[in-house]
């Protein structure tokens, strides 16, 4: 009989495997499985691309006959539904394996519990809450569209040490080191989608791709309440490499939206809000269209809407070791404000690392009341 420890150094094998997935199993979750018999792994697996076999079919794949017997430690619950492959409860009772060791139960409500009493009625031994809380934060983003449908957030800034991410004539490239810059392509690679404001679009005329080996392109969002998105951008030039949503108002020239149609672009439409797009209602189509992270890249508009409407799950702020000064040079977050420090909006389970000479800060992003 497997102790706790054992049980806990299992499965946290079973989330670093199932890490490896990231950026490319989206909307599935993540998730890794360990077999394990007479206290040796006999075969390990990761789901590794959406569509593709799941993690546990590729831990039995390469145990072969030896998984008979065995006890498999997965990250989440095994799936009891049909999708794009078939429900690896099946291939678990056939493989003849006698325990399951799950962290999670998978929060998808057509899979949700079913998994675990399918294996119970087989008479496989089931041990849920092995790591629960480290497996719902490796898939937080998965766990927040499936039950409130909406994608999960994340906002990315970078700016000098007194709080700047432009000069006061908007010129921003290059604030953070090279090393830096290449961490953000990584980031993208593992994201499913990337949005900016239509300002940044104008004025920095970016492509908001990822130029990494191996990486790929996320689609690519712009908030654009009136369909202003120039033809001749670098981002409609390249449209072939990365999908474009443009999200507009309702007040949107007709003639535009179609001319951005015609160029290959998928349209959002959402009500007017203020002459600006409704995010709120951006995000839950956005979620209706299976999108699991969103990576918020700017301008300080943007950000400062999904900020105040609390829209984010978590922020990464890159902090290079410059001063730009200058009274008319945009501060990352703008708006009106709070009246009081204790109203403040607080990071928690920061993260700090280091590129170069600039300093970079993530965590979860915590509203106060």
């Amino acid at each position: 009989m497997a102790t706790p420890d054992v049980d806990e150094k299992y499965i946290a094998l079973a989330l670093e495997l199932a890490e490896k997935g990231r950026g490319r199993v989206e909307p599935n979750p993540m998730v890794g499985a360990v077999l394990v018999k007479n206290g040796q792994i006999m075969g390990k697996g990761y789901h590794q691309a959406f569509g593709g076999a799941h993690a546990e079919v590729h831990a039995i794949n390469e145990s072969g006959t030896k998984c008979k017997g065995a006890t498999l430690y997965v990250s989440m619950e095994p799936c009891a539904h049909y999708g794009k492959t078939s429900p690896c409860v099946d291939a678990i009772i056939k493989a003849g394996i006698k325990k399951v060791v799950a962290a999670v139960i998978d929060p998808n409500p057509i899979t949700s519990g079913k998994g675990i009493q399918k294996l119970k009625d087989a008479g496989v031994e089931v041990v849920v809450g092995i790591m629960e809380m480290q497996a719902k934060r490796l898939n937080s983003p998965f766990f927040k569209l499936m039950q409130k449908g909406l994608p999960f957030v994340t906002v990315k800034w970078a700016m000098s040490i007194d709080g700047k991410i432009a000069t006061h004539t908007g010129e921003s490239m290059w604030i953070t080191s090279e090393e830096s810059r290449k961490y953000v392509h990584k980031i993208r690679g593992q994201m499913d989608s990337i949005l900016v404001g239509i300002n940044t679009v104008v004025r920095d005329n970016p492509l908001l791709t990822c130029r990494i080996d191996g990486g790929q392109n996320p689609k690519r969002i712009i908030v654009d309440s009136k369909a202003l998105l120039p033809i001749n951008s670098r981002l409609l030039s390249t449209i072939n490499e990365g999908e474009i949503i443009v999200a507009v108002s309702k007040n949107a020239h007709l003639s535009r939206i179609q001319k951005l149609e015609q160029l290959g672009c998928k349209i959002v439409q959402t009500k007017d809000m203020n002459g600006r797009v409704d995010l709120k209602e951006l995000f839950q189509r956005l979620g209706e269209m299976k999108l699991t992270n969103v990576l918020v890249e700017g301008g300080s508009r943007v950000i400062t809407s999904v900020i105040e409407d609390r829209l984010a799950d978590r922020v990464m702020v890159f902090v290079a070791p410059i001063i730009i000064g200058g009274e008319g040079a945009k501060s990352p977050v703008l708006g009106t404000g709070i009246n009081k420090v204790s109203e403040a909006a607080e990071i928690d389970e920061v993260e700090i690392k280091r590129f170069s000479n600039d300093i970079v800060i993530e965590g979860a992003l915590k509203y106060r009341s």
